[in-house]
């Protein structure tokens, strides 16, 4: 089954009428265009073009991030409480770990306000 397609923030007036607005490509061009993680455009109108992208951006970042924590703890959970044969190792709890902070420093890059 897929996903219905969200609409890009910009109508796409060149697109032919069999575009498949589900492929690669067209979400790709929909998330660089300033889709938020649930694919549509960020809702707060009176912001500037500029400023609406980056809020997508953490946005999408956000959610990224939420999984990245929920595979750590679930892998740290794994190491305390599961067998040996379960654990991932220290250098994958590691670049979990490296990866939240990676992502948090983007978060807090995009949402700081422009000066």
């Amino acid at each position: 089954m897929t996903k219905p397609h969200s609409p890009s923030p910009r109508p796409n007036q060149d697109a032919p009428s069999s575009f498949d607005f589900n492929s690669l490509i067209a979400i790709l061009q929909s998330i660089g265009a300033g889709a938020a993680s649930d694919g549509q455009p960020w809702p707060e109108r009176h912001q500037v073009r500029g400023r609406q992208i980056a809020l997508a951006d953490a946005d999408c970042a956000l959610a990224g991030q939420r999984i990245v924590q929920e595979i750590l703890l679930a892998a740290i959970r794994a190491q305390q409480n599961g067998d040996p044969d379960e654990y991932v190792g220290d250098r994958v709890l590691e670049g979990l770990a490296m990866a939240a902070l990676a992502l948090t420093a983007f978060i807090q890059e995009r949402v700081r306000p422009v000066e």
